[in-house]
Parts: C-alpha cells; structure tokens; sequence
C-alpha cells in the first residue's frame, strides 16, 4: 500500500505526440520543470502502440504528421474503452473554425495554435487534468455505490457503466466481459429521454437481446455525456402492492401512483384501469395528500425514488 506522501508527490504524466524535433524539446523541458512526467512519440502509429502499453494522464497530440493524422489518432484512442477517458488537448498552426471543429469532434477537449504560449499550454492542462481527476473519482465512487448506472455520448455510443449496470446488459447481450453495444432502436429511445421536461417520467422500457429493461434519463455529466439509471422490468403487481404498503394507500390509489410514476396523463390511467379520468383526478387528490406533495411531478418523483431504493 502506498504511503500518503508517496500518493502526494504524484507526477501526472503526459504524452507528447508531435514529429518536429524542436518542439518536442520545447515542451519535454517545459513540462519536466513543471513536474510532470513525459512520455514521448513521434507519430500516431507510435503513440497508439505506445497507449497499448502505459496510459497517460493527458495527451498532447499535433494535428498534423507523417502517417495517420492527430485527429485520425485521436479518433482511434477514443474507440478503445480503456483509453475513451484521457483528455486529449491538439496542437496545431491551424487556426481555422473547420480545424478547430474537427478536432473537438473527434473527441479532444482543448485546442491551442502554435507558436505555443507555455504559460496558457500549462494552465490549460492543469484545467483539464483536474476535470479528468474528478471525473475519474466519480465513476470509482458511483461503481462503489452498487448502483445499475452508464453514461452515452450523445450520438448513443456507451462510454461507461458501474458492474452493476454491466451485469444486466452483458447478460442481456450474451457477454462476459464487455458492454453491451446497445441496439439503435435503444438508442433513440434513450435519447428521446432527455428531451422529456419532468425528469420523473423521463424513463422507457427497452428490450436487448429478448430481454426487458427499464432507463431512466439522470443528468447530463459533460457536454457530450448523458448518464442514465438501468432496471430490470418490474412486475407492475409487486411495484402497486409496494406503493400501498409504502404510503398506506387503498389498491387502486396504489394503481394510479404507480402508472402515474410511468408518465401516463389521466385518460391513459382511465383507460388502463377502465375508470374515468375524473375518477383518477379524485384518486390523485387523495395520494397527494397520502404522500404530503402538491402536484403529478412531485407524486412522480416520490413513487420512482420509493420504487428504486
């Protein structure tokens, strides 16, 4: 076990990625000084096999050099689950809109234009090591919590999930080890999620591999992460009976909540528990004095936090 001192005096490390002799000198010494380890590579070719071996807590990758470019190198790190997370900052003389689009869009988080400022270069990294840092810490603290979450990039790629989370979709997609790749028909229902205004209905059922999951939309962790809450199906008979016992309802009070939870309006609860919609107003009316809230979201947002602890 390390020592604190020792987990103290940590260097973060960075690879340089860059085929112009002088510039790698220039930023080696400047980043020694500034006490952190440099790993260096002289194209994307070497750079990738090199991420093979050691993971960098930063890279710092030319947009333009012999072989595969910094951005075709940057895309193919950023496949690889295992390295999806470094924050990778370009180095280019390009300055145009296009080249600056392009480099964050295949997955760098910063972009500075040479002749590269050192002092703004350093600040910039440190900005950037501390958000990987505290992103890192809230993945490990969320896979301790036991809890069945997993994050996508906005186009619906999986980035991450707790082992819980992991379970169920390689279970669900016949896997040991890795991630399910979810399906596009998932795909666009999770995204529908987050455009849904009241969180506590913002959840569907989707089926992978012939098995029925539930999602819920969370929060949205960074500009291209959305984190999401995975369920197995629930049996609607266990979750009305739980809601009864939970909030001393009557049975039907306990239908209600229940498809209330599920996002549906009134005539939709008529129609499902062959009732008026005027009737489920009057259901409605007593579950929230039963729960202490005053509308349909907060009775929501009460069942589903019930329903998932």
């Amino acid at each position: 076990m390390q020592r604190p001192e020792a987990i103290a005096c940590r260097r973060d490390t960075v690879l340089v990625v860059d085929d112009t002799p002088d510039t790698l000198s220039l930023l080696t010494n400047t980043l020694d000084r500034a006490g952190f380890t440099v790993l260096i590579a002289t194209d994307g070719e070497a750079a990738l096999e090199l991420l093979g071996q050691i993971t960098p807590d930063l890279v710092l990758m030319d947009a333009l050099m012999p072989g595969i470019s910094g951005f075709e190198t940057c895309r193919r790190l950023k496949r690889d689950r295992m390295l999806a997370h470094l924050p990778v900052i370009f180095m280019t003389g390009l300055s145009q809109t296009e080249h600056v689009v392009q480099g964050l869009e295949c997955g760098g988080v910063d972009y500075v234009t040479k002749p590269i400022i050192l002092d703004e270069l350093l600040a910039r990294m440190r900005v950037h090591l501390g958000n990987a840092r505290l992103a890192h810490e809230t993945h490990v603290a969320l896979d301790a919590s036991g809890r069945f979450l997993f994050a996508t990039n906005r186009e619906g790629r999986l980035l991450w999930c707790t082992p819980k989370a992991r379970q169920l979709l390689c279970g669900a997609n016949g896997a040991r080890d890795e991630p399910a790749i979810l399906p596009g028909e998932v795909i666009e229902q999770l995204l529908r999620l987050r455009r849904v205004d009241t969180q506590a209905t913002a959840r569907c059922s989707v089926m992978i591999a012939g098995r029925r999951l539930e999602c819920w939309f969370v929060s949205t962790l960074g500009p291209d992460e959305l984190l999401f809450r995975l369920a197995e199906a629930a049996d609607p008979d266990h979750d009305r009976a739980a809601l009864q016992k939970e909030f001393s309802l009557t049975s039907r009070e306990a239908e209600v909540l229940l498809w209330l939870s599920r996002g549906k309006p009134n005539r939709d609860i008529g129609e499902i528990l062959n009732i008026s919609p005027r009737t489920v107003n009057k259901h409605l009316e007593q579950v929230f004095v039963k729960l202490g809230v005053e509308n349909r979201a907060a009775a929501a947002c009460v069942a589903v936090r019930a329903l998932t602890r």
